[in-house]
């Protein structure tokens, strides 16, 4: 039987272990984490989703503050039209946390960034061109593009030095979303180096509708496998969503991708950036704790533990603090539920929001807890400790077991 190992993803010139670690905000997917990946020879991501609020943690700098204390005056209004991202910030802490990872790089892997388009920041065009600029300015050696269609993402950095260096892919569900992708930037004549399918069993945002369960992750491979035949196209797929074993990720590799992504088995390591008790909750889960549920302001299903604290949680809107979810008119979802319960239940000590969440607070505070569909059989991948707890494991067993495994066997730490 064969191994990952026996598998190599290429990226133009080079060739990586073809195991992408997937870019889980807000900085759960840690630098730490990524560096693991890389130094073996795979791909990690770390995400820019909140990145000002994660430089503040890495490198003590005021951007969250800072803000606050701008937008103060505004707190208890609920038109959010005047809170603005000041650019120039903005890309001091995006250049500040890739910068600093790509210097502590070491292998011959590679560090992606996830950028989520659906970080609409109140300015979705100009932010998402500050955030992709500056990543490319503090070396990123590539951007992966989630959360939505990014049909002008790559227009926005078409002038950029690196634009045709750094490796720039796409996170798709359907063939119909690659097609529409290409033909939205054929003009560009600049493919994406790579597309990640992601099926319906992955963590956080789903790109399906709640009828998510009815689709397949290899149908939705072998559906784009046969278009970019057909249209002649030589472009790398990596499947993510559901990959729980060295196994399963080879069945894949034999069948049309060329790497995989996963993450599930990523969120109980040391590295990881949940708080230990927060793993110890995805540790104990069991399949029925798992749910898909609307509560995104972004509009996307998603998928989480049920006892997450966010559910339910009527927390004033952080806006002033962050507010990376409003649109380009200052709303968001959450706002408009919260003023509806706020309205409706004028003498409330605690408002109860249970339709939307206030996605950026409880992503902050490690309060959505999002998990991928696998995240169950997370108990049997270590040891139960004589406290009940369960014994967390290092990025490198981790990496290493799906790499190396055979015959679906998951080694457990030693």
């Amino acid at each position: 039987m064969k191994r990952v190992d026996d598998f190599r993803l290429k990226l133009g010139k080079d060739e990586l272990v073809p195991i992408m670690i997937g870019g889980m905000g807000v900085d759960i997917s840690t630098a730490e984490l990524a560096l693991v990946a890389a130094r073996l020879g795979g791909i990690g991501h770390i995400s820019d989703a909140m990145v000002q609020d994660v430089s503040d943690r890495r490198f003590d700098t005021s951007f969250v503050k800072d803000k606050t204390k701008l937008y103060k005056y505004n707190i208890n209004n609920s038109d959010k039209t005047d809170v603005k991202f000041n650019l120039d910030q903005l890309a001091e802490a995006t250049r500040l946390h890739i910068g600093k990872t790509m210097e502590a790089k070491q292998g011959k892997g590679m560090i992606f960034v996830n950028c989520m388009e659906k970080l609409t920041m109140n300015g979705p065009r100009e932010t998402l061109k500050v955030r992709l600029e500056s990543s490319l300015d503090a070396g990123i050696d590539g951007i992966t593009m989630s959360a939505g269609l990014h049909l002008g993402s790559f227009g926005l950095i078409a002038d950029h030095p690196r634009f045709r260096d750094a490796k720039l892919g796409i996170i798709v569900s359907s063939v119909r979303a690659l097609q529409l992708f290409l033909r939205k930037n054929s003009r560009l004549n600049r493919l994406p180096d790579y597309v990640i399918v992601e099926g319906p069993l992955a963590g956080g945002h789903l790109g399906f509708g709640m009828d998510w369960a009815e689709y397949d992750l290899q149908t939705i491979i072998t559906e784009i496998v046969q278009f970019l035949k057909a249209e002649n196209l030589d472009i790398p797929l990596i499947a993510a969503g559901g990959i729980f074993t060295g196994s399963d990720a080879v069945s894949f590799l034999e069948n049309g991708a060329s790497g995989v992504q996963v993450a599930t088995r990523f969120t109980v390591t040391k590295e990881c950036g949940l708080p230990d008790k927060v793993k110890q909750e995805y540790f104990k889960a069991s399949e029925d704790d798992i749910e898909v549920n609307n509560i995104s302001p972004t509009g996307y299903p998603m998928r989480m533990l049920k006892n997450t604290p966010a559910i339910g949680d009527g927390i004033r809107p952080g806006c002033e603090s962050y507010g990376y979810l409003l649109d380009g008119s200052g709303n968001c979802a959450y706002i408009t539920s919260y003023n509806r319960e706020v309205a409706a239940n004028p003498d409330a000590k605690k408002i109860v929001v249970m339709d939307k969440t206030c996605l950026c607070t409880h992503m902050r505070n490690f309060n959505c807890w999002t998990c991928g569909h696998m995240t169950y059989r997370l108990k049997d991948t270590t040891r139960k400790l004589p406290d009940g707890t369960y014994e967390l494991l290092s990025a490198e067993h981790v990496f290493r077991d799906y790499q190396f495994s055979v015959d679906h066997q998951i080694a457990l730490p030693v």
